[in-house]
């Protein structure tokens, strides 16, 4: 029996392990958390609409689920030449047939982001973005901004969506409490049109909501730093704010970074379309990259998403499978790359899509809300066996 090194506990590594356990592999998982983190619905745990435990599902569950072997320690070090992964617990894993490497993206780093709180950071800043949030309720007014940035190397590291779904579900719960009138909320950006490449009709949509909620627009401005009560921009303005929550661009893990593996600009791992990492000679390694580590080729508006890691993993257990047993029906991630969210306001949400072909914003009061809040106990039941696993989600 082969064996599977998967490193890496999100959607890419899990919905690897999985397939590849139950296809005969011997696999083995290696997470630096000892949960499985649902970051899409993680938006509800600032406003209290979910605790922190909704948005878990615990690794040893999905373990006991599937059968693979789960390893909880951080990745130190990958040697393509030495065919070898250190841990940051000093074990080095050398055993392997394959290696999936499925760690994620590191966060760029402006100067000040300390300041800020991130929704797609490290799962425990949901908590203390609700602790702030909490505090400005009993304060009784206040300032929030929220925004990203983006990763001038790589177009594709960029995730605005969550901030968007942030600041909306943020108004939502402002207004049930009655003091949405004592807040001015901000959302902050340094392109001049985010949301830009969900598409034309996504864009203007957007537009009408900042307009219909009373949110504030500071787009265009290139940020060069942030400080305890603010952002400051280019042409040295300041942006205001009691709190920020800032998503930073995605950036090249410094595991990669720091590895023999070929990299782009801003150091993610270069594959080809079936999401192996080729080797000088331009033949197949024993090693994927999927998943937010990998650098994603194709289309302008290409940007990275669960879901698309979700179909990397899936094809790449398929593609190792077809090697091992002869074959040659390799499939790839680019025919599948598009923006597909539901994109959450607190009372309703907006199913947002977009391929080479197309691009549309449906609004979807209420039942949109909710129809995200179905979603999430799919993706949890789904992915430990529990109920079966719908195509193309």
């Amino acid at each position: 029996m082969k064996k599977v090194l998967v490193l890496g506990g999100g959607f890419a590594g899990v919905d690897a392990a999985t397939y590849l356990t139950k296809m005969g592999y011997n696999v083995t998982l290696v997470s630096d958390r000892e949960y499985f983190y649902i970051y899409p619905t993680s938006i509800w745990v600032p406003t209290r609409e979910s605790e922190f435990k909704d948005v878990c599902v615990d690794l040893k569950e999905l373990q006991r689920a599937h059968g693979f072997e789960l390893i909880i320690d951080a990745v130190e070090a990958i040697s393509k030449a030495e065919n070898s992964v250190t841990l940051a617990g000093g074990k080095v894993l050398n055993d392997y047939d394959y290696l999936i490497i499925g760690i994620g993206a590191s966060k760029m780093k402006p100067k000040g982001v300390e300041n800020t709180l991130s929704i797609c950071g490290a799962p425990e800043q949901a908590l203390a973005i609700r602790d702030e949030i909490d505090k400005l309720i009993e304060k009784g007014s206040g300032k929030i901004a929220m925004g990203f940035g983006g990763n001038p190397k790589d177009s594709s590291a960029v995730r605005g969506g969550p901030g968007f779904e942030l600041l909306f579900n943020v108004h939502n719960l402002l207004k049930k409490k009655g003091i949405r009138d004592k807040f001015e909320l901000t959302f902050f950006a340094p392109m001049a049109e985010p949301g830009k490449r969900m598409g034309p009709q996504a864009l203007k949509m957007m537009d009408v909501f900042f307009t219909k909620l009373d949110i504030n627009k500071h787009f265009g401005k290139k940020i060069t730093h942030f400080e305890k009560d603010g952002i400051v921009f280019e042409d040295n303005s300041k942006l205001e704010a009691d709190f920020m929550m800032f998503i930073p661009a995605g950036d090249g893990h410094d595991v990669i970074k720091n590895s023999d593996l070929p990299q782009n600009e801003a150091g993610f791992v270069k594959t080809d379309d079936t999401s192996c990492v080729l080797n000088e000679d331009g033949t197949m390694s024993n090693i994927y990259a999927i998943g937010d580590v990998a650098a994603l080729e194709g289309y302008d508006w290409r940007a990275k998403q669960g879901h698309i890691a979700e179909v990397m993993a899936k094809n790449a257990a398929h593609n190792i499978e077809q090697r091992d047993s002869g074959g040659s029906d390799f499939k790839g991630y680019n025919e599948h790359l598009n923006i597909l969210c539901v994109m959450d306001s607190g009372d309703g949400a907006a199913f947002v899509y977009r391929d080479e072909k197309r691009a549309f914003m449906l609004p979807m009061p209420f039942i949109g809300h909710w129809m995200k809040k179905a979603w999430g106990l799919y993706c949890r039941n789904s992915k430990l066996g529990k109920i079966p696993r719908i195509p193309g989600m």
